[in-house]
């Protein structure tokens, strides 16, 4: 057993944290405050091969470990958290496409991906089934050429005001996950109307509403086997929650350093206010409960590298590492006091931002379900 990063990945870590600091980082509270997703931002995170980490070389792609992906997501998360979604909305839906797709759709739909000139979305939740999206209704009509009409909406999409592709899944049979199909669908059809959201956090990455007027998919929009969508969709959540831990990490570690330098400096009583047990001990508490949260996510991605399962321990990342974020963010704050309060300072935009991951891609309470599944067997769990 080895506790730590080889050679060449501490060597990726300082090469994505310089490209982060220089390039991303300026960028963070500005965009923020216009509400924008700037669209130089996939071919910057394409020349650093960040938007084509999981996809093979032979489509362009960089054919990385899930353990580089979560370094690269952690690094970039420190510097700007909402460019990290550029990460991984990409490596999940290039995990469904590598999976699923057929030779020929691999090469027609990838290289688009790594090179940043596609940007891809997921659409699953429903206005009326988001945890429940075994039971989605959004549906797809046989067009009587072999084909489908899309008809329904989606909604809480990320990317989804900007993308020009996504991975939709539509309702082709009966009732539960086997009715439910999978497809990329091209998101510029007239058919397709978008509308965004005014949110408390993410707010340049785009999430919006999406409805489909009859948007027509033909037979080679078809990913995978006709009622497969769900379950090999759902496969590929295992790999992005453990990304979602570590983006969210990163951005508690960039407060936390932040807070630490603060306790330094600031002076109160003629000491500086680190050497208060008051102020020193909530820190440390929020690094040792950091370390513990990130070793759960790169387990899970070394798991998944080692092809072991890794459901349990993805799921443990996902609602364990965004609400102790949350938690250590806050307490940076607070730290810092009133200057963190300003707009000025981006630890109360970090704070907004990483809320937003309690929420997407599995609740706390979903996650713990499938962690309690794998403990008891699930004739003995929920």
């Amino acid at each position: 057993m080895h506790y730590g990063f080889d050679e060449d990945q501490q060597a990726y870590a300082r090469e994505i944290r310089r490209f982060a600091e220089k390039v991303l980082a300026p960028h963070y509270q500005a965009d923020d405050a216009a509400a924008r997703f700037r669209p130089e931002l996939p071919g910057e995170l394409a020349r650093m091969g960040l938007t084509g980490l999981r996809i093979p070389e032979e489509y362009g792609g960089q054919g990385a470990s899930a353990v580089i992906a979560g370094i690269a997501a952690e690094e970039v998360g420190r510097c700007d958290f909402n460019a990290s979604y550029g990460i991984i909305v990409t490596g999940l839906v290039s995990d469904i496409i590598v999976r699923n797709a057929s030779p020929e759709q691999k090469e027609a739909w990838l290289p688009g991906i790594a090179s940043g000139e596609t940007i891809p979305c997921i659409c699953i939740t429903e206005p009326g089934h988001g945890t429940d999206a075994a039971n989605l209704q959004l549906k797809a009509v046989p067009d009587g050429d072999g084909g489908w009409a899309l008809h329904g909406e989606k909604t809480s999409i990320t990317l989804g005001t900007v993308a020009d592709r996504g991975v939709v899944l539509a309702r082709t049979g009966g009732s539960g996950a086997r009715g439910v199909s999978a497809f990329w669908v091209d998101m510029t059809h007239p058919t397709i109307t978008r509308s965004g959201f005014d949110d408390l956090g993410g707010r340049s990455i785009g999430r919006a509403s999406i409805h489909f007027d009859g948007t027509p998919v033909g037979r080679d929009a078809l990913i995978g086997e006709e009622g497969g969508g769900f379950v090999s969709t759902m496969q590929g959540f295992d790999y992005s929650r453990a990304i979602i831990g570590l983006a969210c990490l990163g951005a508690a570690q960039a407060s936390l350093e932040e807070a630490l330098q603060w306790a330094r400096d600031r002076k109160t009583f003629g000491k500086p206010i680190g050497s208060f047990q008051g102020v020193s001990f909530p820190l440390a508490e929020a690094a040792t409960h950091m370390l513990g949260a990130r070793h759960v996510c790169y387990e899970a991605l070394w798991r998944k590298d080692e092809g072991l399962e890794h459901s349990s321990e993805a799921a443990m990342a996902k609602f364990w590492a965004p609400k102790l974020a949350a938690e250590v963010i806050h307490r940076c704050l607070l730290t810092v006091g009133h200057v963190a309060y300003s707009t000025e300072s981006p630890i109360g935009q970090r704070l907004r931002d990483v809320i937003g991951l309690e929420i997407g891609d599995g609740t706390e309470q979903v996650s713990k379900l499938v962690i309690s599944r794998h403990l008891l067997g699930r004739e003995f769990a929920p």
